[in-house]
């Protein structure tokens, strides 16, 4: 007996688009900063990433540093590969200091931040919660003497 073909040729096509179709595995996009990758701004002088920042990260390096800022400065732009420990929070993220981890004192404990691309241009005090959120009781609980009263159901 002569073997059954399986399927047609519609068949065959809907299967081939249906393969095509699915999911495939996603690439990771690469990061941009105003149209610059991260080797393009590492090899950029100082003065250049300086015009790529936002205003106000821009006016405090244009101002200059002060003397912790400078400390923490020198330290992130370094080739150090230890936590740097601060509590210097206004400090503006540049190209230099992506992948380095950074211990930010939030006012109650130094808590560890892994400075990423999409940080850049931001300040460190950003990433760091330095006020809790108020957490309540029930609603008139203790307030007066008259919510002792529970009515009975």
């Amino acid at each position: 007996m002569a073997k059954k073909i399986m399927g047609s040729a519609k068949a065959s096509r809907r299967k081939s688009r249906k393969k095509a179709s699915a999911i495939q595995a996603r690439r990771k996009k690469e990061f941009m900063f105003r149209g610059y990758n991260m080797e393009q701004l590492r090899a950029m002088p100082f003065d250049e990433v300086l015009e790529l920042l936002p205003s106000r990260s821009r006016r405090t390096y244009l101002r200059g540093l002060n003397y912790e800022q400078q400390l923490v400065f020198d330290k992130l732009n370094g080739e150090c590969d230890e936590v740097v420990r601060t509590h210097r929070r206004d400090l503006p993220i540049l190209p230099q200091f992506v992948g380095k981890t950074v211990a930010i004192y939030n006012g109650k404990e130094f808590v560890e931040v892994e400075l990423k691309p999409e940080m850049i241009g931001c300040f460190l005090g950003e990433f760091v919660q330095n006020r809790k959120a108020p957490e309540h009781s029930g609603p008139g609980v203790g307030a007066t003497r008259s919510s002792k009263f529970m009515p009975l159901k």
